[in-house]
């Protein structure tokens, strides 16, 4: 199978993160409770997990890590650590059902900064625009996972801390591809997963912390067991219950593989993918490709549409090729809003350091011969 849906999950590992995973299940057991060799171990283990991420992301300490199941996860606590009901927040035209959903349950004012796809300066002008002195926070997508737009993040938060508006930076289509400095964005809050682009297991995710959040669950911690309240200190506070110690050991090994080949080396290879699939997908009669004028503002995802035939049906073709892609609106309506792909959706192409130009080829080949398929054309919704 050529898979190319590395924006939801990247399917193929580094050869170390199955190792470690499996592991696991025979030597690990749950970090901070007891002094046997099962449970060192884990604690070990997850330490260094943190350790590898701290050096990636440059924070400081790396208690301030903390596990969480997925980027959802972690923007949930973040979000429900900063937004209260009535609050003024402003998010970017790209976010993620991850991000609207909790505000909208939480009954916050969010004020929407939003801006034509793939211009970063009207990206700036908008939030610049909607920045006011009852701003009580903003939430920013780093890299949108429709269409694959690098936001001005550094640039959006020297704003945010201008005006001292605490940051939430969704990492989630960014982290382990693009650089990330924690220490120098100064955002309160930066959400991951693991299993996309640190190229961990499912079921993982990271939360930088420059503060101490609230607590979405409560349990035990292994730490403090007499009193009724959670910890007040990291990383304890947020792990309530038993660790995911293969998915830790796992991602253990796939922040190591992104460190030792690096995250400029990974992206220049996602983005010449990208670059070669939109320039031949161009070609193509009755194909829009969303794709950037300038190289900096696109990382390893692109959005295309086919004229006539809708992208569930473009995708479903492309899965009789064997090939792996996302069709719809993936989750974040808003993104298809602001760029008013709404009523279409796309279908999305997104690439690992382990794809090839060769499947990207064999991508090209299948759409050229699915635009000349008159029987598709027939399956209108």
């Amino acid at each position: 199978m050529i898979y190319l849906d590395n924006a939801a999950t990247t399917l193929f590992k580094p050869p170390g993160v199955p190792k470690s995973v499996a592991w696991a299940f025979g030597h690990l057991s749950s970090p901070g409770r007891g002094g046997h060799k099962a449970a060192m171990d884990a604690a070990q283990t997850s330490y260094e997990c943190r350790l590898a991420a701290s050096k990636l992301f440059n924070v400081r300490e790396p208690e301030n890590i903390v596990f969480t199941f997925n980027a959802t996860h972690a923007l949930n606590i973040a979000i429900k650590s900063l937004a209260r009901r009535g609050e003024k927040i402003v998010i970017s035209g790209y976010e993620h059902n991850s991000v609207t959903r909790p505000l909208h349950t939480i009954g916050a004012r969010v004020s929407v900064a939003g801006s034509e796809l793939f211009e970063p300066e009207m990206a700036l002008m908008a939030f610049d625009k909607r920045l006011s002195d009852d701003t009580a926070l903003v939430v920013c997508n780093h890299v949108s996972n429709v269409f694959g737009y690098i936001l001005p993040v550094e640039r959006i938060s020297e704003e945010c801390r201008k005006r001292s508006i605490p940051l939430i930076i969704d990492a989630s289509q960014s982290a382990g591809i693009i650089d990330i400095d924690f220490e120098k964005l100064g955002a309160e809050f930066i959400c991951m997963p693991g299993h996309k682009g640190l190229y961990g297991p499912q079921g993982t995710g990271l939360l930088l912390c420059a503060r101490s959040p609230e607590t979405l669950i409560q349990g035990g911690t292994g730490s403090h067991s007499l009193s009724p309240e959670m910890p007040q200190y990291l990383p304890d506070r947020l792990e309530a219950g038993t660790h995911n110690m293969p998915g830790i050991a796992g991602l253990k090994a796939g922040l190591e593989f992104v460190l030792k080949k690096g995250s400029k080396s990974i992206l220049s290879h996602e983005r010449e993918l990208i670059d070669f699939a939109a320039g031949e997908l161009i070609k193509l009669d009755g194909v829009r490709v969303f794709r950037s004028d300038y190289g900096y503002c696109q990382s390893g995802v692109l959005s295309f549409i086919v004229d006539g035939i809708p992208g569930e049906t473009v995708a479903e073709a492309l899965a009789a090729h064997d090939i792996a892609v996302r069709a719809g609106l993936h989750c974040a309506p808003l993104a298809h809003k602001t760029a008013g792909t709404i009523s279409t959706g796309t279908v999305r192409v997104s690439v690992s350091c382990f794809n090839s130009k060769r499947d990207i080829s064999v991508l090209i080949s299948a759409v050229r011969s699915i635009t000349h398929d008159q029987t598709l054309y027939g399956k209108l919704l």
